[in-house]
């Protein structure tokens, strides 16, 4: 008869449990001290209490464990909601929000006055860390009218903007500064002076690629980029820019901005750009700080193998 094996105590195995984690943690978290990361905020993770709580807390421990991040957002759900309210029509077309010079107004309050305090003020919660502002403020983000094509031919989706240039300055001011900057996804043209709707994928992409960010995670809805929608819900654990750019004409629309994105920061020298499930609480620290992480990662044609 053996002899029977000793029972370690609940409270000894919870300790062991978590002393395991932070040791899992301890190489990604030399790894990643004192880089920028760009966080993209969007879906679910915008409407459900507990995931914008975890959203929060994430992010804090992120620039509590030596990282610098930025968060960009946009407000999709709660846009829609407002437009619905003022009784002004929600349409899409190529994947963006038709933006109207009434819609415009309404997209601007949600984004600047609605949807940025209440994520400053979550984060603020754990400290005065969280400093909000847009890409108008110091002229962060610039952009032009954009007109996407559809079937070929050119479409006029309204005040929706194409970025045209980004101005890092006030951002990295922030961040010197020990602080979180908070980026709502409007932008001013140079042009014509007007403000536009600039896609929050597009924005986060472009001011990782200028801020020489290592990451870019972009949250959403789905677990990452599927193998075979909706034939298949295997998801692309890893593909590089090329293997994207091939896929990219066979994307979902909705999924097209994100992708286009992640496919610009690593081609402007984001070292990696990930899609990340936002309905998952604690996304982002899985992501960073674990073996296995979850979602797509996207990584430039020249990958050594190394991941950040």
């Amino acid at each position: 008869m053996s002899p029977k094996e000793p029972t370690v105590p609940t409270a000894a195995a919870r300790a062991l449990s978590k002393a395991q984690i932070l040791v899992e943690a301890l190489p990604w978290l030399v790894r990643h001290n004192g880089r920028t990361v760009v966080i993209k905020f969007g879906g679910n993770a915008m409407v459900d209490e507990e995931l914008k709580a975890a959203f929060a807390q994430d992010v804090v421990f992120l620039h509590h464990a030596g990282l610098k991040p930025v968060v960009v957002h946009g407000g999709g759900p709660q846009i829609s909601a407002a437009l619905d309210r003022h009784g002004i029509a929600n349409e899409f077309k190529a994947g963006l929000r038709v933006t109207t010079e009434d819609a415009m107004d309404v997209v601007r309050m949600v984004l600047a006055g609605q949807v940025q305090r209440e994520l400053v003020g979550l984060l603020n919660q754990h400290g005065p860390l969280a400093v909000g502002l847009t890409g108008e403020d110091a002229h962060t983000i610039t952009a032009t009218r954009h007109q996407p094509e559809i079937d070929g031919e050119p479409v006029d989706i309204g005040r929706v903007g194409e970025i045209t240039d980004i101005d890092t300055g006030a951002i990295e001011a922030l961040l010197a500064d020990g602080r979180i900057p908070v980026v709502s996804s409007i932008a001013r043209s140079q042009d014509d002076h007007h403000v536009y709707n600039v896609n929050a994928d597009t924005a986060a992409a472009a001011l990782a690629a200028a801020l020489g960010a290592e990451t870019l995670m972009v949250l959403t809805d789905v677990e990452g980029l599927y193998e075979d929608w909706p034939n298949s819900d295997e998801v692309i654990s890893r593909l590089t820019a090329s293997q994207l750019e091939k896929l990219l004409p066979e994307l979902r629309s909705g999924m097209v901005p994100k992708m286009e994105g992640c496919l610009h920061a690593v081609r402007g020298g984001v070292t990696t750009a990930r899609i990340i499930d936002g309905r998952v609480q604690h996304s982002i620290l899985l992501e960073v700080f674990t073996d296995e992480g979850i979602g797509t990662m996207v990584v430039p044609d020249e990958f050594d193998g190394t991941v950040a």
